[in-house]
C-alpha cells in the first residue's frame, strides 16, 4: 500500500482490470493505456490485483459505476424518481429499472422510501443513474425497496471494510443474534433485526468500530457488545 497524489501513475495491470474510485484510465500518445490517480489517498487492490481503487478520507461520496448504494427517495420527475445518495447531485432512477417492472406494474415508492440500488452510470458532467437489479442476471438479487429497519451513517472507509468477507464485525454480531443488512458504498448501511434493542446495539457497534469514530478492534468491540443490554 502506498500513498499517492492526483495525477500519479498507478501500476495497475490485469487481464480483467476493474478500476474503482480515484482512478482513471487514459490513452497515451504511443497508444498504450495508463492508469492515473484523480485523488489523494492510499492505493488499494484486491488479492488477485484485478480491482484497484484509492482509499482516501473524503467525506462526500463520489459515485462510481457498479457500486451499490443506499438511497432515499427525494421526489418524482415524470416517470423517474430522484434519489439522494449523498453525492453532490441527486441520482435518477427509472421507473422500469426494477426486476419485472412494466408500465402497468412498477413499485409504488414514496418520498422518504429507502432503496438499495446499483450505480449504472456515473460521469462528472451528468447526474448519476441507478438500477435496482443485477447487471448480469437482470434479477433483483437483493436490490429494491428497503422496508423497516434503521439507516446508519458510516464513514466511506467503514463501508468498504464491511464489504470485506474477512472483517470481524458481521461474524461477531451474527454469533449473537440474526440480522439483515444492506451495505452502500456511499457511507450508509441499512440494518434490521427481530428486536429493536438489537438494532440499536448493531448501530452502536458500527459507531464504535468506525475508523472515524471509536475505532475499536475485535477484542474491544466484543467486550463492548457484552456490556449492551441485548
Amino acid at each position: 500500500m502506498s500513498s499517492v497524489l492526483p495525477g500519479e501513475h498507478i501500476p495497475a495491470q490485469h487481464v480483467n482490470l476493474k478500476l474503482g474510485p480515484g482512478l482513471l484510465q487514459q490513452s497515451l500518445a504511443n497508444g498504450q493505456q495508463a492508469v492515473l490517480s484523480t485523488r489523494a489517498g492510499d492505493v488499494q487492490h484486491s488479492k488477485n490485483r484485478s480491482k484497484w481503487w484509492i482509499e482516501g478520507n473524503s467525506r462526500r461520496y463520489v459515485p462510481a459505476p457498479q457500486e451499490s448504494v443506499v438511497g432515499v427517495v427525494a421526489g418524482r420527475s415524470g416517470e423517474n424518481w430522484r434519489v439522494d445518495i449523498g453525492s453532490a447531485h441527486f441520482a435518477s432512477l427509472d421507473g422500469l429499472a426494477f426486476e419485472g417492472a412494466t408500465k402497468r406494474n412498477r413499485p409504488n415508492l414514496k418520498v422518504g422510501s429507502l432503496l438499495y440500488a446499483r450505480v449504472s452510470l456515473a460521469h462528472k458532467d451528468m447526474e448519476p443513474e441507478l438500477e435496482c437489479f443485477d447487471a448480469q442476471t437482470r434479477k433483483a438479487e437483493g436490490f429494491g425497496e428497503l422496508k423497516g429497519g434503521l439507516l446508519v451513517q458510516c464513514s466511506l472507509k467503514m463501508c468498504r471494510q464491511l464489504l470485506d468477507p474477512d472483517h470481524y464485525l458481521f461474524p461477531l454480531l451474527g454469533s449473537r443474534f440474526p440480522l439483515e443488512s444492506a451495505i452502500g458504498m456511499n457511507g450508509r448501511v441499512w440494518i434490521t433485526a427481530k428486536d429493536p434493542r438489537q438494532v440499536i446495539a448493531i448501530a452502536r457497534c458500527f459507531e464504535a468500530a468506525d475508523p472515524d469514530g471509536g475505532g475499536m478492534d475485535e477484542v474491544a468491540l466484543k467486550k463492548f457488545l457484552s456490556s449492551l443490554d441485548v
